[in-house]
């Protein structure tokens, strides 16, 4: 029997990475697999001023008196998802007249904070006997991909086949259909189908082999979000729900029927549904309260043998 434990769209947010480095321990799983959408949202300035440290969070303003509070205040921003940066009031003017400065500053911080999450893993983890794999998602960057690559504790799992136990393989990829918001790793469907293709094609034996993608399959009901307007606001104060998974994932789940199919992407998505004979989880997401999200799940020689979701 395989324990694994599964979660995604941890978002930038350090409680979560931390709490589910933590749950192969907490859980006795032999297997760690995280979904992808590692990196965080934004850059939150710190500004350091004559009364103490201002900062802006959440449409909220706080003023920190002390390094203990600035401390606490950087703490909680992390937890949220977010990087704060100490700055001053003539780096922040440098920034908002050269625009593409952001964007490689944002860069060098998820790298640098993917880095310290790499050293954590390894730290937690070594001799312990458990395994960490981590596919990034469409909102991540390729720069951080080099990070993950280098580390001792963790493995990058975008479009291999990696072997989980004697009975059990597994595909990943991070890569989504279409999105409004024009993210990193996103294809048409026809490209999508094409690189779930080449994975399956690889794979011994595709009844038991876990599908570790993304984007959950159109229509399963682990993909719906809110319906949006032409202002990409939610309609209807996001009472309107709209399947917004993929073709070629559904397709190729209903092709290979795989034993196990693990999602993230659509954080409202939460639920385990049947799709031909294949279990399809999606955990949801919950980052930004600092809750994570899983899925426990128990494989053997004759398939999937329990699972639960969970939050903590």
């Amino acid at each position: 029997m395989t324990r694994l434990f599964f979660a995604t769209d941890v978002h930038g947010s350090e409680k979560c990475w931390k709490k589910f480095i933590s749950a192969g321990k907490f859980y006795k799983a032999e297997i760690l697999i995280l979904g992808g959408d590692m990196t965080g949202k934004a850059i939150v300035p710190v500004l350091e001023t004559k009364e103490g440290f201002k900062t802006t969070f959440l449409e909220q303003d706080y003023t920190m008196h002390s390094s203990e509070e600035t401390a606490q205040m950087e703490e909680l921003i992390r937890n949220r998802g977010y990087y704060p940066i100490r700055m001053d009031s003539d780096r922040i003017a440098e920034l908002e007249a050269n625009p593409e400065n952001v964007n490689k500053l944002f860069v060098d911080v998820a790298k640098s904070t993917v880095e310290k999450w790499m050293d954590y893993a390894e730290d937690k983890l070594n001799n312990s006997g458990i395994k960490c794999y981590v596919c990034p998602g469409n909102d991540d960057m390729f720069e951080i991909d080099e990070v993950i690559r280098k580390s001792g504790a963790v493995e990058l799992t975008e479009g291999k086949v990696v072997r989980l136990s004697q009975y059990h393989e597994m595909i990943s990829t991070g890569w989504s259909n279409p999105t409004p918001w024009n993210t990193h790793r996103e294809c048409s469907e026809d490209e999508l189908k094409r690189k779930l293709d080449r994975m399956a094609e690889q794979v011994e034996n595709l009844s038991q082999c876990v599908f570790n993608f993304h984007c959950p399959p159109y229509n399963s009901g682990l993909d719906e979000a809110p319906e949006l307007d032409k202002d990409l606001r939610p309609r209807y104060a996001g009472r309107s729900l709209i399947p917004v998974g993929s073709l070629a994932v559904k397709e190729t789940i209903e092709t290979y029927r795989p034993l196990l199919g693990l999602f993230g992407h659509i954080h409202e998505g939460k639920g385990v549904k049947k799709l031909k004979k294949s279990t399809c989880i999606n955990p949801g997401s919950s980052y930004e309260q600092g809750v994570l999200m899983g899925a426990l799940v128990e494989l053997d020689k004759k398939g999937v043998r329990s699972y639960l979701l969970t939050s903590g």
